[in-house]
């Protein structure tokens, strides 16, 4: 059974900058710092896209001597209707179709 849940605020904000790179390739470092979204949660994030087959991933080479392969990401076809589907949540709108628990 597939588990389906409502993407994060993360992924949403996420998946618009790639969308709004087209086919460009974005890189981890430029997209934790355009989302605001920390390493730590951009990584896994990026990974588990990938694995689900919304993004591609490549190694590119250093474009300066002595710097070591980025990696670089951009949205499939699929990644592209995820992200047309999931815009960003307005401020303040995540979780705002949950409901608490009565106490």
């Amino acid at each position: 059974m597939i588990r389906r849940r409502p993407l994060s605020d993360h992924a949403r904000r996420l998946l618009a900058l790639l969308a709004e790179a087209g086919n460009d390739w974005c890189h981890g470092y430029e997209l934790c710092r355009r989302a605001g979204i920390r390493s730590g949660t951009l990584y896994p994030l990026l990974i588990r896209l990938e694995e689900q087959g919304h993004l591609e991933a490549e190694w590119q080479a250093p474009s300066d001597a002595g710097r070591p392969p980025r990696h670089a990401y951009r949205l499939t076809a699929t990644g592209r209707q995820l992200a047309r589907d999931n815009p960003p949540l307005a401020a303040g709108a995540e979780g705002a179709g949950i409901m608490e628990r009565p106490a």
